[in-house]
Order: C-alpha cells, then structure tokens, then sequence
C-alpha cells in the first residue's frame, strides 16, 4: 500500500466474540472428568471458527448453573461485539442462559429454529457501554454447537466486516439414498467428491450430534429440506461446504 502511494487505509475492525460455556457437568479439557461430566469442547471448536471467520475470540471460560455465575461471566463479556454462548439454552430446571441474559438487559428475537441439529438457538442484543452487543445462543451438544455457528455466527462475522457470506453452498447428486426427513431442515454430515460432475455427495450413516470423529471427517452439510420424502440416490441436493 505505501509503495503504490497510499496513506490512509479504511480498515475494520476485527469483531470479538466472547465465547461462554455453561454446565455444571463441564470440565477443562485439562482436568479430569469426574462421574456425571464431560470435557468442555465446544468452546475451543468455536474459537478456533471465530479466527477463521475473521473475528477475534475471547474465552470467558465454564459458567456454572447458578445465576450468580452467570451474571458474572456475562459481565466479563461487556467489551465484546459477539456473546456466544453454548449449553443451558433448553427448557429444564438447570437451563439458566437466557433468564441470566434477560437480567442482564438483552432482548431475545427468536428462540428455537427449524433445524436438526440446533433446535435450542436463540438470537438477541443488549446494549453495552461499548455500544449493542449481538448475542448467539448454541446448543450444548458439539455437533449442534458447531453446526450452528457455521450456519449463524460466521455470517454474522461476516457482516461485520463488511464481506459478504462466506459459507459456500452449491448442488450435488446424491450417491447413496438418504430417508425422509421431519419437520426441520437437516443438515446432515456427510462428504461431497467436487471432482466429479456433477458433485456427488454422501452423507454418513451416523447423524448423532455428539459424533465429533464423523464431524471431522465431514466436508459439507447435506442440507434436507423440511418435511422432504426419502431421497434416492441420483437425487439432487444443496451442499454447504465445509471450506475452513
């Protein structure tokens, strides 16, 4: 830039996105997992999604479900452009993330999609003295979690830099048949041969959404629509690419 003559640069600035995980079954991938628990994943997955998306990722750490905690890890969220949080988002007696939210002065504007994995997402904002934080509510489950910040949060990041979608979607034909979906659209990990023409794309027998091994060998989500009959092979679908 300064040997072509430039001196002045519009910049943007790189988002950061405060990244919470909640649970009392949580441990640090360094401690030990006692009866009951398990090792807190999801936010290092979502870190390491946040930097390749272009944003700037702040671990807030392991809230435990009292909202006391809560409200203190969420006040340490106060600077950040993007809260992320993952857990304590459903409906039962310890899912305390979005009471503690709303104490904390956000407005939710959806919660739940018509998705499978990802049903318990929810979005919001609140304003901060550092101006109107967006809040991303994820599922507790790793595969969901991360599914859902593929589908929500990097556009968002995105957004915020002013670039358009990166998440890249594109047709593919099926090369194994895959049964009738339910009400919410499926976003089934699978992989997707680009060298062929057209691409043909398989998704994995095993769709669990605690699967973390199938998720890292997946390249793409084969999107099902809502309420799709079963599909045979040769059928035509939307692949989102799993590029980054």
């Amino acid at each position: 830039a300064a040997s072509s003559g430039h001196g002045m640069l519009a910049v943007v600035k790189r988002p950061v996105v405060a990244i919470l995980a909640s649970g009392d079954e949580l441990v640090e991938p360094s401690d030990r997992p006692g009866p009951g628990q398990i090792v807190a994943s999801n936010a290092y997955g979502l870190a390491a999604l946040v930097e390749a998306a272009g944003g700037t990722a702040k671990m807030l750490g392991i809230a435990q479900d009292t909202p006391e905690d809560l409200a203190n890890k969420i006040k340490d969220a106060e600077g950040a452009d993007i809260l992320v949080t993952t857990g304590g988002a459903s409906v039962g007696d310890h899912d305390l993330v979005r009471p503690a939210l709303e104490a904390a002065g956000a407005a939710l504007q959806f919660y739940k999609i018509a998705m499978r994995p990802g049903k318990p997402t929810f979005f919001g904002t609140r304003a901060t003295t550092h101006g109107t934080q967006r809040i991303v509510g994820l599922p507790g489950n790793p595969i969901a979690s991360m599914i859902g910040a593929r589908v929500f949060l990097v556009p968002l990041i995105a957004a915020m830099l002013g670039r358009s979608n990166p998440v890249t979607s594109t047709t593919a034909v099926l090369a194994e048949p895959v049964p009738a979906n339910g009400p919410r659209d499926h976003y089934m990990r699978g992989v997707v041969d680009m060298q062929c023409s057209p691409p043909r794309a398989a998704a994995f027998a095993e769709q669990d959404s605690a699967q973390v091994a199938a998720f890292a060998r997946a390249n793409c989500l084969i999107v099902v629509p809502a309420n799709a009959p079963a599909l045979a092979a040769g059928a035509k679908v939307s692949v989102m690419l799993l590029d980054f």
